[in-house]
């Protein structure tokens, strides 16, 4: 009896130690080493609210007037930046970086709005597969802290290793400070 108890309890300890870890299979009831694990595209997650990383789908970059003059944004109004650390194309921003300056991601090409140089657009791989768009070769971005429509809070901002800059519809930086406000992840 006593055999049988301690195979019993044996038994027991180790279903319930497989059921914590997950087993080994697959999930679908298969066998097999587990799917691998694909890298966000933005990052670890963060305590941002859904909607201010978006999600790779159709893009569309306008020009729009601000309080820096003429600049590129999304559909809805949000301010696009470049990252001076990024070496041409190919963006450099990951990790904790791009949860706070989430890359534009895009699945096709992305269309070019009013004001906006079609030949300037397209896109660049990221590391984990997703397209980033791109203006005159400079992979784009969000700056999470930008909550509104013409919010430009992460203008000239020095983080993650470079500065961030919004862009005019040249494709050039624009360098001037937001009037009346300090650049940053903890700017105006």
């Amino acid at each position: 009896m006593r055999n049988t108890a301690a195979t019993a309890v044996t038994a027991a300890t180790v279903a319930l130690v497989a059921a914590a870890t997950g087993g080994c299979g697959t999930g679908a009831g298969g066998t097999g080493p587990a799917p691998a694990r694909t890298p966000s595209a933005t990052g670890p997650a963060t305590s941002a609210p859904p909607s201010a990383i978006p999600s790779a789908g159709p893009v569309a970059v306008h020009a729009r007037s601000g309080p820096l003059g003429p600049l590129l944004v999304d559909g809805q109004g949000r301010a696009l930046y470049l990252f001076t650390a990024d070496r041409g194309h190919e963006s450099t921003c990951y990790g904790d970086c791009a949860a706070l300056w989430p890359p534009v991601l895009v699945r096709g090409a992305p269309t070019a709005g009013s004001g906006v140089r079609g030949e300037l657009l397209g896109t660049t791989a990221r590391r984990d597969g997703s397209r980033q768009v791109t203006y005159h070769e400079q992979p784009l971005y969000y700056f999470d802290r930008d909550k509104r429509p013409g919010d430009v809070r992460g203008q000239g901002a020095d983080d993650h290793g470079g500065t961030w800059y919004v862009l005019d519809p040249a494709g050039n930086r624009v360098t001037r400070p937001v009037p009346g406000g300090s650049a940053g992840p903890g700017g105006s």
